[in-house]
């Protein structure tokens, strides 16, 4: 990878993005750090907006390419650095699997979480995207039953999505606590990676608290 160009990853703690931190630790992956402090609103100028009008981080760019949407973004990474062994290739037959989790966090899981939160309904089953908050729930607590992770025993992209969703879900009490879930997140988190990160986010954070006078 060494002629490839950098990657410049936008990012803010205690975010969405934090979890492309972590991605970007496993693959051992170079990059250029770009924070942004959303707590003075630096997410919604002209200068962010031009990486992404939807004012949301994470995104990469990587020489020409620029990639927005959490999901995207792990999968652009992990197929990028294919010796870090974190995607299944296309001829794997775990790349179905490994995809559908990829996907179904931000099509089904999140959605399904938001509304069950605010109290609404998720809508008539045959245009709702997710069907129905516990037949999500289910499939998540069947795919971690074999473990350790989501493939089985092969660690993925896919486990530092789900691991961070779901400790940032069960965490704020937006997910009713689970042993099988803690336990699957515990061992995601527990990884080299996420600590370092989850400790640089923690700096960052204050730094930004600080700054904002609400430390």
């Amino acid at each position: 990878m060494a002629n490839t160009p950098e990657i410049a990853f936008y990012h803010a703690p205690n975010t969405r993005s934090t979890g492309v931190r972590v991605l970007l630790e496993e693959l051992g992956a170079p990059h250029r750090l770009h924070v942004l402090n959303m707590r003075a609103g630096e997410h919604l100028g002209d200068a962010y907006r031009a990486i992404n009008p939807m004012a949301k981080v994470p995104a990469i760019r990587h020489g020409e390419a620029l990639v927005t949407e959490q999901a995207a973004v792990y999968l652009y990474l992990a197929d990028l650095f294919p010796e870090a062994g974190l995607a299944p290739a296309i001829t794997d037959p775990g790349r179905g699997t490994y995809l559908r989790w990829m996907v179904f966090y931000g099509s089904c899981f999140e959605p399904a979480v938001i509304d069950r939160h605010l109290q609404r309904e998720p809508g008539p089953r045959a245009m709702s995207a997710y069907a129905d908050y516990d037949s999500v729930i289910a499939r998540i607590a069947e795919a971690l039953k074999p473990g350790p992770y989501l493939l089985g025993d092969r660690f993925s992209a896919a486990d530092i999505l789900w691991g961070s969703a779901l400790g940032w879900t069960m965490g704020f009490g937006l997910v009713a606590p689970d042993p099988a879930l803690s336990a699957y997140v515990e061992r995601v988190r527990g990884r080299p990676a996420f600590q370092k990160v989850a400790a640089a986010d923690a700096q960052l954070a204050q730094a930004h608290e600080a700054a904002a006078g609400t430390a």
